[in-house]
């Protein structure tokens, strides 16, 4: 599991594990392989096959597939060296490799589109980009393949696979954590220990949340009162603006919000001034993480795990907080982290507050180049990683550790005792495995371990699970109206789009190191000028237009 984040998501549910657990290595891990009548669970393939055009075979050779994550942050494992991957390779004949991005995903991507020499398979953000290269000639439809193969066709909302259509009517996108129910991982969490030690106040509003992080200042200096995860990139602040404002569906992420059937320059928005103004004055009273434009993952990472948060909000933190509480617990039982209901301001109704979305295409998506030698054997791959066993394989790893065998329906997995009495290991499995998880099928996932997870007694339950059920997926709003919106970049309002967010990056950077509640505003209005004078108008008016087409294939017209 975008999200990550968006990893992680979300991923990941999410989010990633976005979402989780929409994310192994997997190093000491003893799972038998599969035996030969469960391995491969082939057999809606074969039913498939029987009853359609013939369908490529993984396994019957060896297929090579180049791989790129189109985002500065991501760097693939080596595929084969934990035991999963390496049984893919191993059963299926599947080998993926990864194109390095260099940590500017960007010019690597220009850089390929230039040269015509891509990947197989390109992963990234649905919109512009894969827009780009559909208009370059560079992409695969799908539409032969999806009809042909039983997984992706079976588990997508018909709704989402037409929102996924390019201009032109094709498909060309695999979606990733796609889903038909709410979903997600965004919101907040709360170290328990201390917690406790400050008399376990109320923490609800945003008057709640200033009053306890002051406190948490004062009795714990060497604790991060609100850590935000990489604010760079929306987290934290995107779930303390949720806070100011019911029904919140677009956030922050055109720069724009709905003002009844037209968009609004989201610096005129009142909820999101407030919450730009609370951000500052928490950043400036040292209540919140001082690097938060700075830090990696890996230091949010490090303060969770060794209890040096107090709040945590972000898109997707029950994947880190869930490895964080597994950690702290193993050294106090009563330590560890909880998740509450989204803070929101007083006076508002505390069951529209979203602190993130969701949307049935899912995070992200993968697309096949027309460099692929094969197009439809590395649709095959993606149809069955997608798939009932392939997602149980990510999950859950290989069968005779965390399962054996299948229940009735043939593709659930039937879990072993070791899913309870090694949930730490499961869990360290999964976030490894979440770098692999390019098109998570979010209901399967959902389902198997809902399922069985509430057979369990409560202090048995997975982490993040337990807190989806009880929480997050109850509290992520439905956005997928507002998807597919931006702008080509070499249009118009593509290029107008491009100066728009640039003025928003160095907005958002600089409202954090406002001294005061004046400064803060008088950035923001000038933030809107800017943005007026680089011809944001005219990419509002693009939003309506792409939501009005949204609003009307949902409605089935």
């Amino acid at each position: 599991m975008k999200k990550r984040s968006k990893l992680i998501v979300n991923v990941l549910s999410v989010l990633m594990i976005v979402a989780l657990l929409a994310g192994c290595s997997g190093k000491g891990n003893t799972a038998q392989e599969p035996n030969s009548s469960n391995a491969g669970n082939t057999q809606e393939q074969n039913n498939a096959q029987s009853e359609g055009p013939a369908l490529y075979e993984l396994g019957k050779e060896p297929l090579n597939i180049s791989f790129y994550g189109h985002y500065d942050w991501y760097t693939m494992p080596k595929w084969g060296e934990d035991p999963t991957t390496k049984w893919v390779q191993e059963n299926k004949k599947v080998t993926v490799t990864e194109i390095p991005n260099g940590g500017n995903s960007p010019q690597k991507l220009n850089t390929m589109i230039a040269s015509g020499d891509l990947p197989d398979i390109v992963w990234g953000e649905r919109g512009a980009d894969v827009e780009r290269m559909r208009e370059a000639g560079l992409l695969v439809p799908l539409d032969d393949y999806i009809d042909k193969y039983p997984n992706l066709k079976k588990w997508l909302d018909p709704v989402a696979l037409n929102m996924l259509r390019s201009p032109d009517g094709k498909l060309y996108q695999f979606p990733n954590w796609y889903t038909n129910r709410p979903n997600g991982n965004a919101g907040w969490v709360v170290n328990k220990k201390i917690y406790k030690e400050l008399g376990e106040p109320k923490l609800e509003t945003t008057d709640d949340l200033y009053a306890y992080l002051k406190q948490v200042k004062e009795k714990f200096p060497k604790v991060i009162p609100f850590e935000t995860d990489l604010a760079a990139e929306g987290h934290g602040l995107d779930q303390l603006y949720s806070a100011f404002k019911e029904d919140n569906f677009t956030f922050t992420r055109f720069f724009a919000v709905p003002d009844g059937d037209k968009m609004k320059s989201i610096y005129k928005d009142e909820p999101f001034r407030e919450s730009v103004v609370f951000a500052a004055k928490l950043f400036r009273e040292g209540l919140m993480t001082q690097d938060a434009m700075t830090q990696t993952r890996d230091q949010v990472d490090e303060k969770l795990i060794n209890g040096r948060v107090a709040v945590y909000a972000a898109a997707n933190p029950t994947v880190y907080a869930m490895t964080a509480d597994a950690e702290l617990r193993k050294k106090d039982p009563e330590d560890g982290y909880f998740m509450i209901w989204p803070i929101y301001k007083e006076g508002l109704d505390k069951n529209k507050i979203y602190p993130g979305t969701y949307n049935k295409l899912g995070w992200n998506a993968a697309v096949i180049t027309t460099s692929a030698k094969n197009p439809e054997a590395v649709f095959a791959f993606l149809d069955w990683w997608t798939g009932p066993e392939g997602t149980t394989l990510q999950f859950w790893g290989l069968e005779g550790e965390y399962w054996q065998g299948y229940e009735e329906d043939g593709i659930t997995p039937k879990f072993t005792e070791k899913y309870v009495t090694q949930r730490d290991q499961l869990t360290k499995y999964q976030t490894e495995m979440d770098p692999f998880m390019w098109v998570g099928n979010t209901v399967f996932a959902d389902d198997t371990k809902g399922k069985y997870e509430s057979t369990l007694a409560e202090d048995e339950r997975n982490w993040a699970t337990y807190w989806q059920y009880q929480i997050t997926w109850k509290t992520q709003g439905d956005a997928t109206e507002f998807v597919n919106m931006t702008p080509l970049p070499d249009t118009e309002e593509g290029i107008a789009y491009q100066r728009v967010k640039d003025i928003w990056l160095q907005a958002r950077a600089q409202t954090l190191y406002t001294k005061s509640d004046e400064e803060t505003l008088a950035l923001l209005d000038r933030a809107h000028d800017d943005s007026m004078a680089a011809g944001f108008e005219k990419v509002m008016d693009f939003y309506v237009q792409k939501w009005n087409e949204n609003k009307a294939l949902i409605n089935g017209n």
